[in-house]
């Protein structure tokens, strides 16, 4: 039986780096240092006001959390590595959110960061038996096997299967990929920033049977970071000018529909999507229809059009009508993937969920530039007695999916300052600037820390 919750946890904190390509630039440390330098100047606090942390990436030995962290303060705090796959950001941050929703801690970070290795993902261990074995053995015995990245076949797959089952094309699948490449030259954080044609991606270099590379994601070196805290921190800090509620958040891992089915669709994770939206909006009380932004997990512009079936954005099998209809962008129904998504601000799998949040957490309060959905800025729903919500949908192979759903609380005072652009000098969710040393000493520990190891970043 699930602890009884005790109270309300809120976002009061975010930051980023930018997202780009692997080239050995800057090593994961520093990546880690300057998400957390901005999401903790932006909330106002110190790493001393950090009582418990969760550092997410996939790629790296045991305990990078704690290199990356001793740089900021040796506070002696819990630090837990996590590693879930491409949901390990967003698995970070289910864990902060339990640590405060049940009274274990005030104010909890939550960390992701990634230093990827050039080109398409590859096993790293080939002693031992890897964790999409039997995904590869049901592909396999199902024929499904054919040029290309394995992950990327898996979501080609799905897509081509969409398309035959419910009538959808490869029109509609370009159609997303256009959408997200053209929203990205807004985004100053993003890999990519040029906008394209849905004739350009089809004509781009095939990448699988059915995938072209402007419908993939690429590799990305990259960091994000939230602070999450129980409103009686917020309120002692004054913070209800920028704090975001978590209404609900879902984790889920497979069923035995991703075997038993042998469909594409489902060993892409769909049915990790379906019972963790589902959760999610039964939680909230609330349903798709109330959401206004969505940040979900595009590794492959495929797999958009799958979760929007999935997270009931459509009836089943009509994801192609909502594309055609426009319903996926700027004047439709959602905003989907104001960032430009996976496939054009990067993909560094340990902080992809945790820039999602960024980028909600932002279009929530209303920072969010060139990206923002004039329906979320502080206010304008509220005229109309309604709430504005955002949901955010990341999904790892092998596998997990969490979906976290956000709103402003009615305690918010937008009017109220300062707020986290006044500490950091400048709008950090529509400009991208590197941290300076003046700004790590303001937010480092004042009470345990190592001039060595700063020294030694």
């Amino acid at each position: 039986m699930a602890p009884t919750q005790t109270q309300k946890a809120y976002i009061v904190g975010v930051g980023q780096t930018a997202f780009e390509k692997p080239r050995n630039r800057v090593d994961y440390p520093e990546l880690a240092v300057e998400a957390a330098t901005k999401a903790l100047l932006d909330a106002g606090v110190t790493y001393d006001d950090i009582e418990q942390a969760f550092a997410g990436y996939v790629y790296g030995d045991s305990t990078c959390g704690q290199r990356a962290l001793y740089a900021l303060g040796m506070t002696k705090i819990p630090i837990i590595n996590v590693n879930n796959n491409c949901s390990t950001g967003s698995s970070a941050l289910w864990l902060a959110r339990q640590a405060v929703e049940y009274g274990i801690s005030d104010c909890v970070m939550a960390l992701g960061f990634e230093k990827m290795a050039p080109g398409s993902l590859s096993t790293i261990f080939d002693d031992r038996d890897a964790p999409l074995s039997k995904t590869v053995g049901l592909m396999n015995d199902m024929e499904k096997f054919s040029s290309g990245p394995f992950a990327a076949q898996i979501f080609g797959n799905g897509g081509q299967e969409y398309c035959e089952r419910y009538g959808a094309s490869w029109d509609d699948i370009a159609k997303i990929a256009a959408k997200s490449h053209t929203h990205s030259v807004n985004n100053p954080y993003a890999q990519f920033h040029q906008a394209k044609s849905v004739d350009e991606v089809l004509k781009d270099k095939k990448v699988t049977s059915y995938l072209t590379r402007a419908m993939c994601c690429p590799t990305s070196d990259g960091a994000a970071c939230a602070i999450v805290c129980s409103e009686a921190f917020l309120r002692a800090h004054k913070l209800e000018n920028q704090a975001i509620e978590i209404v609900s958040q879902a984790m889920t891992t497979d069923s035995p529909r991703l075997f038993n089915d042998r469909s594409s669709i489902e060993l892409a994770g769909a049915d990790m999507t379906r019972v963790a939206a589902k959760e999610a909006f039964d939680k909230a009380g609330i349903t798709p229809d109330d959401v206004q932004v969505v940040e979900l997990h595009d590794c492959f512009a495929a797999n958009e059009l799958m979760t929007y079936d999935a997270l009931g954005l459509c009836s089943p099998g009509k994801a192609h009508e909502l594309v055609r209809k426009g319903d996926n962008t700027y004047g439709g129904k959602w905003v989907v993937n104001a960032s430009g998504g996976l496939l054009a601000k990067g993909h560094p799998l340990g902080a992809t969920g945790l820039g999602m949040t960024f980028y909600l957490v932002n279009q929530l309060r209303g920072w969010a530039g060139a990206m923002q959905d004039p329906r979320c800025v502080p206010g304008q729903l509220e005229k109309e007695g309604k709430t504005a919500y955002a949901l955010a949908h990341n999904l790892g192979l092998g596998g997990s999916c969490v979906v976290s759903i956000l709103r402003r609380p009615n305690f918010y005072t937008a009017e109220q300052t300062p707020d986290g652009r006044d500490r950091l000098g400048y709008n950090h969710a529509a400009e991208c600037r590197p941290v300076s040393t003046a700004d790590v000493d303001k937010v480092k520990s004042k009470k345990a820390f190592s001039k060595w190891a700063e020294a030694n970043l």
